[in-house]
């Protein structure tokens, strides 16, 4: 009776969290799977001493503070269960269901042993699989990763926390960025800053807090005056400062010795209670009383970016400097902020329950292209590919007729072409780029207009191998170049073998072409471990087989039988 008295309070703020968003919510299964979890995580501890079970109920919490549903609160309980300890999927599925076995399957570990240096990558392929199915794999693995961040001081070997650091900055911030989960991103930032660069990270700090004081007044009078202009002009608005995170800021001061204004820590952000156009309405009213900043201009609603954000960007001049201003609606502002997290919780209703089919969509372009090149990419070079492609924030360019192509940043025409097309993307001679000819390297810029030249179909040079910035382009430019590659060792050791045999005239009388005819080759090919004349042929060609070797074998085969 103690024990579940125990349980019962260790997950009340779980519920509670949990109820804020959805009140309707049924609490048994999160007590269950709590249960669970506890009982087959008990004797395990932490690196800081506390108990394992400490861990998966901060990482529900974190869910359940951004509004995601009962089902993902479930499986981020167990998320750690089949990875550390002796449960099984199958026994979370029968007893769970599905779609929590799903989940946790796509945030468990692949085996280090078994994989060796391969698994990292193979994990990150195997989470995208699972995504594709069901796009909360990758939230999950998000609130995950931070919650170990903030607990990662505890680590003593200073490379585990900067390798951890690291990865998370090239693999998890982008995937953050994707999924429009911001609030993850900024935290995951400014946790990986602190580890990776502790002093930049104590400096930056230090500057914000010494120009708070003047920040606060400084924006403050700058709302005032903005909320009047939009109240007289009509429009229903709340503007407000938002604190920019301290990686941001790291990343725009200039230099080591760079002094921060007040009005850099800081975005003002105007909520615009009304529809769409209203934004616009508002950034003509903004507009005419304060200056903008020339190429400051961003219009990311009617042009979303790749991850479904949706606002206008301005920078306006207030005493001589400029001060960021995003402009959107209640329902952008959401997106901005909770991002695909929003969606679900919007479809949440009151008990948090979300359908399947809803919660399954994998309807964002950059998961498409993952998908699409992932199955080409070899162990070695999947988790290289995903770097490329998650590296970048994305640009939009368009095709001839209009369609808009989103790509990584720095793609050029070569990353374009694979995009369009993989099956015809070899045949392109040349690019126009808004009317003008340029090489299949040119790198593209957001909003320009490309339109391929092409001609009669042939392999890819190398050289669009080192041009190419998307995993999807390397991935088929790779698999192409290997497949020329291939089939000119085969024709090199095919004649190879055929000279050698021919010195052999002596033994046989038979041609190469007569040995293949009456199956002799292939027989020797399967003898020497090769799976067709194909590989055999490449082998010789390689060098990994000397010629000499496999026409001993080929004579040895079609010497008549002495009985």
């Amino acid at each position: 009776m103690a024990r579940r008295s125990s349980t019962g309070d260790a997950v009340r703020p779980l519920i509670a969290a949990h109820r804020r968003i959805f009140p309707a919510a049924d609490a048994r299964p999160l007590r269950r799977a709590y249960a669970v979890a506890d009982r087959w995580h008990a004797g395990q501890f932490r690196k800081s001493g506390a108990p394992y079970i400490t861990h998966p109920l901060a990482v529900a919490i974190l869910l359940a503070d951004i509004g995601m549903d009962t089902t993902t609160l479930v499986a981020a309980l167990l998320h750690d269960t089949v990875e550390d300890t002796g449960l099984t999927i199958g026994e979370i599925k029968a007893e769970f269901g599905a779609e929590v076995a799903v989940l946790v399957d796509g945030v468990t570990k692949l085996d280090g042993a078994k994989w060796g240096d391969h698994a990292e990558g193979e994990t990150f392929r195997k989470m995208i699989l699972a995504a594709s199915i069901d796009l909360r794999v990758l939230v999950i693995k998000l609130a995950d990763r931070v919650h170990n961040l903030r607990t990662l001081g505890h680590h003593a070997k200073r490379e585990k926390r900067e390798r951890i650091a690291r990865a998370s900055m090239e693999l998890l911030v982008p995937f953050a960025q994707r999924l429009g989960l911001y609030d993850y991103q900024r935290e995951i930032e400014d946790l990986a800053f602190a580890n990776l660069a502790p002093e930049a990270h104590e400096r930056v700090l230090a500057l914000v807090r010494q120009t708070e004081d003047g920040r606060r007044a400084a924006l403050g009078e700058l709302i005032s005056g903005m909320s009047a202009e939009l109240a007289a002009a009509g429009v229903r608005a709340q503007a407000d400062a938002r604190a920019r995170h301290l990686y941001s800021i790291h990343r725009s001061l200039p230099g080591a010795a760079a002094v921060l204004r007040p009005i850099d820590a800081s975005r003002v952000v105007v909520v615009v209670d009304g529809p769409d156009a209203d934004c616009y309405v508002a950034l003509g009213v903004l507009h005419g009383r304060w200056n903008p900043v020339d190429g400051r201009f961003r219009d990311y609603i009617s042009m979303p970016k790749y991850n479904m954000y949706r606002s206008l960007h301005t920078a306006v001049l207030v005493g001589g400097e400029p001060v960021g201003v995003l402009i959107r609606t209640p329902a952008m502002d959401a997106v901005a902020t909770y991002g695909v997290a929003a969606r679900i919780r919007e479809a949440g209703g009151r008990d948090g329950k979300v359908s399947a089919d809803l919660a399954r969509q994998a309807d964002l372009d950059w998961l498409d292209r993952l998908l699409a090149w992932q199955p080409l990419a070899a162990p070695g070079d999947f988790l290289d590919g995903l770097r490329a492609d998650l590296s970048h924030t994305g640009i939009v360019v368009f095709t001839a007729d209009g369609e808009p192509v989103k790509l990584p940043g720095g793609s050029t025409a070569v990353d374009f072409a694979y995009a369009v097309s993989p099956a015809t993307a070899g045949s392109a001679v040349g690019v126009l780029v808004n009317g003008m000819r340029k090489p299949m390297e040119n790198r593209l810029a957001h909003g320009q207009v490309v339109d391929l030249i092409t001609g009669p179909y042939a392999d890819p040079p190398d050289s669009w191998l080192a041009a190419a910035r998307s995993g999807h382009a390397r991935a088929h430019l790779k698999a192409a170049i290997a497949g020329r590659k291939a089939e000119e060792a085969a024709a090199l050791g095919r004649a190879t073998a055929a000279k050698a045999l021919a010195g052999r005239a002596g033994e046989t009388r038979a041609s190469l072409r007569d040995l293949e005819d009456d199956g002799t080759a292939f027989s020797a090919a399967r003898r020497l471990g090769y799976p067709d004349l194909d590989a055999l042929y490449e082998a010789v060609g390689r060098g990994d087989l000397a010629a000499d070797a496999l026409a001993e074998s080929l004579t040895a085969a079609a010497a008549p039988n002495p009985g």
